[in-house]
């Protein structure tokens, strides 16, 4: 984009002005800036200055839909929605889970916005329709114009498979994209701006000649709710960090207190704190000295010119190998066995496992690329989310957070978590963490306090429901609360254990079963208590209490998930395709909620 000085209405030194800003703009800040204008028009119209005419009203209809695990999707729908609004359009959104797929047949123009979940997988709410889209009964929809944002992550193999599942689904029944789809990585923002505002351009155009010509965006109102974000962090006081396990503990568990006074944060239990980690200097410096670059050599990374060493340790993720960069690493390296680990299936996961680029490197050399080169491949470090474990009415000007050390050794060398290696070997009291609020209306307390709640995770799962049983100690709140805990051994990991002791003696949580899996021969987890409270769990059921589940997905949450499934069928006797129908019933209700990773 350059502005011309022919029949331009700005002199010579504005153009050059406008011409040195407009390229170094993301994409998020010219649709601020466009709504801004367009706020400033009406602006001057309101106070009865000459300006053009207002722009005829938009007579159409525009229906947006998203799948979402932690709330991304859905607030990117309701942004999008809002800023359609601005235009005139009649906007309806709702979740998968809400929205009766058979009425697809009575809709004309679709924005679908959805995250993939684990290994490729639906989020819970988007699960049944999925499934409803891909079956035989899925209607004929000539009549349907849509356009697909698919969120995912790169570092896993199925990158955006979901939004990707969908799109081609739509298109085999007929829909006529307005837009083609765009894929996001976890740093989506940018991205999905462009994919909007390229919606907003075909779909404006296409609904009415007048609004061709309007501004293209508002999105005054929109973008200027928050101050800090995950773009412009909060950099929040270190008040406490507390190992939470006890003395000869396999596991080290930070318990983190940070002062949130001054960021006018809003937050609710079942959120989220975003934290913007840096990479280890230590690792950092060893891989520059196997690339054998100068740490002081000047690169460009994501619009940012500076020293390659700052690029690597704050800019840029160093320690996840996904196929995607292992085949840009490719072009840069003839090794025969690396161009092995690209070809032969399976063969890139079995190395990527624990490893990070330092170990490609020291493991293939030598490599063709330079410094830029090499920064270009990667992909911005992503934040790390972590459930809050404190009610803000508790906690007015404080947040904790329950992070646990990712600590392991592959090949040799000891590893550690990006983010809690930081938080359990370096931040001390009085440091800062970057920081930012992520909402997650996924997994919320029931609006009616008298309903029941089951609280079942494991490790750290247990931060959501310390939050939970905070709020509703803080309200008076002495509904039925059951909490189902487990992890290694009852002496050393019993996270919270006082507190959750005091919220028994207070009536704050009506009963608690713990599961310590080896404290005994025979190991025993949360899935199990569960089966051994069937009975009692079914008829929680039965009073309308509201499931929650939190903890690591592939391990715990699937095992959990499995038994509820077992518990329904034998408990309710139901058969396995009327226990299926039960859960999906439970999560559209909002009955049966996850927050897994």
């Amino acid at each position: 984009m350059k502005l011309q000085v022919i029949n331009s209405p700005f002199n010579e030194e504005q153009v050059k002005l406008l011409n040195e800003l407009l390229p170094k703009l993301t994409m998020e800040q010219k649709i601020w800036l466009s709504g801004y204008l367009s706020a400033s028009q009406a602006t001057l119209e309101a106070i009865g200055e000459q300006a053009t005419p207002a722009v005829q009203p938009i007579t159409t209809t525009m229906t947006i839909l998203y799948g979402s695990q932690t709330g991304n999707s859905q607030g990117l729908a309701e942004k999008y929605a809002s800023a359609l609004k601005a235009q005139n359009v009649d906007v309806t959104v709702s979740s998968l889970g809400k929205f009766k797929a058979t009425n697809l047949k009575k809709i004309t123009n679709l924005l679908l916005i959805v995250s993939t979940h684990g290994e490729g997988d639906p989020p819970d709410q988007a699960i049944q329709f999925y499934e409803f889209l891909h079956s035989k009964r899925a209607p004929k929809l000539e009549h349907l114009r849509y356009s697909v944002l698919a969120l995912g992550d790169s570092s896993y193999e199925f990158f955006c498979k979901t939004g990707k599942d969908f799109d081609e689904q739509f298109a085999k029944l007929g829909a006529t994209r307005i837009v083609p789809r765009t894929d996001c990585d976890v740093d989506y923002d940018d991205a999905a701006a462009q994919w909007f505002s390229e919606v907003q351009q075909e779909f404006l155009q296409q609904a009415t000649s007048a609004a061709s010509t309007s501004t293209p965006n508002n999105e005054t109102q929109i973008l200027g709710d928050s101050t800090y974000s995950r773009k412009n962090p909060f950099y929040a006081e270190v008040l406490e960090n507390i190992n939470l396990n006890g003395r000869g503990s396999n596991k080290e568990t930070r318990h983190l207190e940070l002062s949130i006074e001054g960021a006018n944060f809003h937050f609710e239990p079942g959120d989220s704190i975003g934290i913007q980690p840096e990479n280890d200097e230590q690792l950092v410096n060893t891989l520059l000295t196997a690339l054998q670059f100068d740490p002081e050599t000047e690169v460009t990374v994501l619009n940012e010119t500076m020293p390659l060493r700052d690029a690597l340790q704050k800019k840029v993720e160093i320690t996840v190998l996904s196929r995607p960069l292992l085949e840009k690493i490719g072009t840069y390296t003839e090794h025969h066995e690396f161009i092995k680990l690209i070809q032969e299936s399976g063969a890139w996961k079995d190395y990527a496992t624990g490893r990070d680029l330092l170990d490609v490197v020291e493991d293939f050399k030598p490599f063709t690329w330079s410094a830029q080169q090499f920064v270009e491949m990667l992909r911005k470090i992503p934040a790390r989310l972590y459930s809050i474990a404190s009610s803000q009415k508790a906690n007015s000007e404080e947040v904790h957070l329950t992070i646990s050390k990712v600590s392991y050794e592959t090949a040799g060398r000891q590893r550690f978590g990006v983010c809690s290696g930081n938080v359990a070997e370096r931040i001390q009291i009085g440091d800062t963490l970057p920081i930012y609020v992520h909402k997650n209306p996924n997994f919320r307390l029931p609006e009616h306090e008298d309903t029941p709640i089951i609280m079942i995770g494991a490790g750290t799962g247990i931060a959501p429901y310390r939050a939970f049983l905070e709020e509703r100690e803080e309200l008076g709140i002495e509904g039925k609360a059951w909490l189902i805990f487990g992890d290694q051994h009852f002496v050393t990991d019993f996270l919270y254990q006082t507190d959750c002791q005091r919220w028994l003696a207070s009536g704050t949580l009506s009963q608690m079963h713990v599961a310590f899996s080896r404290d005994t021969d025979k190991k025993v987890y949360v899935q199990h208590k569960l089966q051994e409270n069937a009975a009692s769990f079914y008829e929680w059921l039965e009073q309308g209490a509201v499931i929650y589940v939190c903890g690591d997905k592939k391990a715990m949450a699937a095992d959990v998930d499995a038994a509820i499934h077992r518990i329904i069928e034998q408990q309710g006797q139901k058969t396995t395709e009327e226990t299926k129908v039960f859960v999906n019933e439970l999560k559209q209700q909002k009955r049966y909620q996850r927050d897994v990773y």
